[in-house]
């Protein structure tokens, strides 16, 4: 009578099956586990938009007290009121968009310009000591930009460009070059030198090689740089704040913080106007998700 265990008289084919069960039970688990965390996480990244929305579409602007989950009866009348501009706070609301809009695209322009051609020299025409030149901006972030306010001002006052929009975008653009110099010199060192050299054979000059071949094959870096500077610079609110003092030259971050001075501020225009204003950064980095991605993650590769 033999004394072997029953599972050491199964056939061969039927150990597999066993031992693949915990496996895919924790992957299971792993799974159910991600998702989870995944819809807590866009529950906690959505509830502010969704109470901006609430806020909006209800008539007294109130319903953040009330606890309801969406109004009895909504109404886009604050949305209304934006685009008409027939709220004092909100006059010529299009004119200030207009403004934040060429702070952002002026910034952008820039630090997309000012990043490739300080990238390009640094790294393809092999400058001493570029790798030093090239990380040394980035110690710029070590300093908040709250201190540096005060010396900025200053320094605009004295070049004639206190209450101007040019001033608003040289401090995001001081801001965003130094990040974009770092993201396009690591995307640059996927792209071969002996392109260069072969150009530079045929009788190609470094402006006509920066032109032809570096401007195209940077193109996913590049968005992802541009998309971040517009961004940055429709975000920021502090230098638009202090730098900018006349009605004409105000944006519209500028203006929505001007509801917080009234006692009683009608809270539904305010969400409404940030919900508009917040639309274009949004589309922007929807349509150019794929190249931002792109752009972040191939730069990062050789990091």
């Amino acid at each position: 009578m033999s004394l072997a265990s029953p599972r050491l008289l199964r056939p061969a084919g039927t150990v597999w099956p066993l031992l693949a069960r915990p496996h895919r039970l924790r992957r299971r688990l792993g799974t159910v586990l991600a998702l989870a965390v995944g819809v807590v996480l866009l529950i906690w990244s959505l509830l502010p938009t969704y109470n901006m929305l609430l806020i909006a579409l209800d008539a007294e602007g109130d319903t953040e007290y009330s606890g309801i989950v969406w109004p009895a009866d909504p109404t886009l009348d604050s949305f209304r009121v934006v685009m008409a501009g027939d709220y004092w706070y909100l006059e010529h609301f299009w004119h200030k968009f207009a403004n934040s809009l060429l702070i952002a695209l002026a910034t952008m322009v820039l630090t997309v310009l000012i990043g490739s051609l300080a990238s390009f020299a640094l790294g393809r025409m092999r400058l001493a000591r570029g790798w030093l030149l090239g990380n040394f901006p980035v110690v710029t972030y070590a300093v908040p930009a709250s201190f540096l306010v005060i010396p900025f001002y200053r320094v605009m006052r004295e070049y004639g460009l206190s209450d101007s929009l040019w001033a608003v975008v040289a401090a995001d653009v001081t801001f965003a070059t130094p990040y974009a110099i770092l993201i396009l010199q690591q995307y640059a060192r996927l792209v071969p030198f002996e392109l260069d050299e072969a150009a530079q054979i045929d009788g190609a000059s470094p402006l006509v090689v920066y032109r032809s071949i570096y401007l195209p094959l940077m193109a996913p870096a590049l968005v992802a740089v541009g998309t971040f500077a517009l961004l940055f610079a429709w975000n920021e609110y502090l230098y638009q704040y202090l730098l900018l003092t006349s009605d004409r030259n105000m944006t519209v971050a500028v203006a929505i913080a001007q509801f917080f001075d009234a006692d009683e501020a009608p809270w539904n225009h305010m969400m409404a106007a940030a919900i508009v204003y917040a639309l274009p950064p949004v589309a922007i980095f929807l349509a150019l998700r794929r190249w931002t991605a792109a752009g972040f993650s191939l730069g990062g590769i050789r990091a």
